[in-house]
């Protein structure tokens, strides 16, 4: 068989090791998220690494009230599945365009948002193939918890409107949990990205943090 050498010159290298970096960190709600990314956010601070952090959730509601659909982020998941699917598409180019904006000289892009989405006509992808290939990760997070931790997380959030969430109860979350690991597979065979399961108990917070940022630093 005949062998091959490849051989990359310094200056292709260099713009190599600048390139900005995707990491999508999902996780059914109530597992943490938020609290997750902003320790995240911290330790790449004290890293001096750049970053933008896009709520995937943030960037569908903008276009969801320009267009009139709806006046919060909560009422997003009970459109129609094609006008959810378009609104997705939307915001995975609007993400994508800014992130290369804020990091034209490399840095860390993270997104926050769902891996699966349950509603009354079944379960949806979040990362369906046409935003995974706008995105392009290098690494999908699945955050993870024990679902009483997470019921009793939704439960203590008085700033969102779960209660069709919060009546599903504990062994649904669990149903939630599995088919999003099974969606963040599905997502990254499109991409070639990894999957990097990270527990976030009570408390350690930071600690799921740095599961993820040992990832970042060798993708």
């Amino acid at each position: 068989m005949e062998s091959r050498t490849f051989c990359f010159s310094n200056n292709y290298l260099g713009e190599f090791r600048m390139e900005m970096k995707t990491v999508i960190i999902t996780g059914v709600p109530g597992v943490g998220k938020t609290t997750v990314i902003g320790e995240l956010s911290n330790l790449l601070k004290e890293r001096g690494i750049s970053y933008f952090i896009a709520n995937f959730g943030d960037f569908m509601l903008k276009s969801a009230i320009s267009e009139g659909l709806v006046t919060s982020r909560d009422q997003i998941r009970k459109l129609s599945h094609r006008l959810q699917v378009k609104l997705q598409g939307i915001a995975a180019r609007e993400i994508a365009n800014e992130a290369r904006k804020q990091l034209a000289n490399g840095g860390i892009l993270i997104v926050d948002t769902h891996a699966i989405v349950k509603t009354s006509t079944g379960y949806w992808p979040g990362l369906p193939s046409h935003v995974v290939e706008e995105l392009n990760p290098d690494v999908i997070a699945v955050l993870e918890a024990s679902a009483e931790e997470i019921y009793r997380r939704q439960s203590e959030d008085r700033t969102r409107d779960r209660k069709d969430i919060q009546e599903r109860g504990i062994e649904e979350i669990r149903e939630l949990m599995l088919y999003a690991r099974v969606a963040a597979i599905s997502s990254a065979v499109v991409s070639g990205a990894s999957v990097l399961q990270v527990l976030n108990e009570r408390g350690k917070a930071r600690e799921a943090a740095e599961t993820i940022l040992r990832v970042i630093d060798v993708i």
